[in-house]
C-alpha cells in the first residue's frame, strides 16, 4: 500500500498462530505503524488481504465492524487519552464495545466498574490515581493508563505500538509482561512494535524487522541476540 507516491507496505506476507508474542523492530518510518493500523481496521490496504481473527476488516461494516474492534486492543503511539477526563474515564474506554451508549453516557456522569477500574490501575501501579485529570499524569504514567484500558477490554489480539517508550527498565518489564499475559491468556496474540532489542528477545516468541516497508527479518526470537537486532537496527537507519 501507498501514502500519496510513497510506498508504506509492500509484499508483507505474514502468518501469525494463536498464542504467539510476536516483536515488529525496524527504524522510524520502516512501516510498523502502518501494520499495526491494517490490523486494527484503521487503515485499508489498497492491495491484497487481511484476515484478522478469522475476518477481514474491510469487508466489515456497523456491527459486525464494532464487534471485531471489540476483539482488538490497541495502544497507539500517541495514546489517544483524551486529556481533560479523569484517569477512571480513559481506563473505562476500554469497555465501550460492550456497553450500550446509555450507559456509557451514564459513566461519564457516575462512573461505573470502580472496583475492576482500580484493580487494573493498582496492576500497572496507579491506583491511587484513579480520579485525577489524565493531562496532569507524566507521559509514563498515561503510558501505564492506556495498559490499564486494555487490561480491562481484555482483547484477544493486543496491538502494542511502542507501549514502553516512556517507562524504565522495570516498568516496561511489567507492562511487557501484563500484555503478554492478557493476549496468549484466551489463545489470543500480542503484536508489538518495539525498539528495545533486549525488551523483545525478553518477552516475545518471534521478531520480524521491517525496512522500507518490506519483511527482512523473520526469526524465532530464540535464535537472536541483542547485538544481531543492534546491528539490524544500525543497518535500516
Amino acid at each position: 500500500m501507498r501514502f500519496g507516491g510513497t510506498p508504506a507496505l509492500s509484499g508483507v506476507d505474514l502468518e501469525v498462530a494463536a498464542g504467539e508474542r510476536l516483536a515488529v523492530v525496524g527504524a522510524s518510518g520502516a512501516g510498523k505503524s502502518t501494520l499495526l493500523g491494517v490490523l486494527n481496521g484503521s487503515v485499508r490496504p489498497d492491495v491484497g488481504e487481511v484476515r484478522v481473527l478469522g475476518a477481514d476488516p474491510a469487508a466489515l461494516r456497523g456491527r459486525d465492524l464494532r464487534r471485531l474492534r471489540a476483539r482488538t486492543g490497541t495502544i497507539h503511539q500517541g495514546l489517544e487519552l483524551p486529556g481533560a477526563l479523569r484517569v477512571v474515564h480513559n481506563v473505562n474506554a476500554g469497555r465501550l464495545g460492550s456497553w450500550s451508549v446509555a450507559r456509557a453516557a451514564w459513566s461519564l456522569v457516575r462512573p461505573q466498574g470502580t472496583a475492576e477500574v482500580h484493580d487494573v490501575l493498582d496492576r500497572v501501579g496507579l491506583g491511587d490515581r484513579m480520579y485525577e485529570r489524565t493531562d496532569r499524569l507524566s507521559g509514563g504514567q498515561r503510558q501505564r493508563i492506556a495498559l490499564a484500558r486494555l487490561l480491562l477490554q481484555r482483547p484477544e489480539l493486543v496491538l502494542a505500538d511502542e507501549p514502553a517508550s516512556a517507562l524504565d527498565p522495570a516498568l516496561a518489564d511489567l507492562a511487557l509482561g501484563l500484555l503478554g499475559e492478557l493476549a496468549t491468556a484466551r489463545g489470543g496474540v500480542l503484536l508489538a512494535c518495539l525498539h528495545d532489542p533486549a525488551l523483545a528477545l525478553r518477552h516475545c516468541d518471534r521478531v520480524v524487522g521491517l525496512a522500507d516497508g518490506r519483511v527482512v527479518l523473520d526469526a524465532p526470537a530464540r535464535t537472536l541476540t541483542v547485538p544481531a537486532l543492534e546491528e539490524f537496527y544500525g543497518v535500516t537507519r
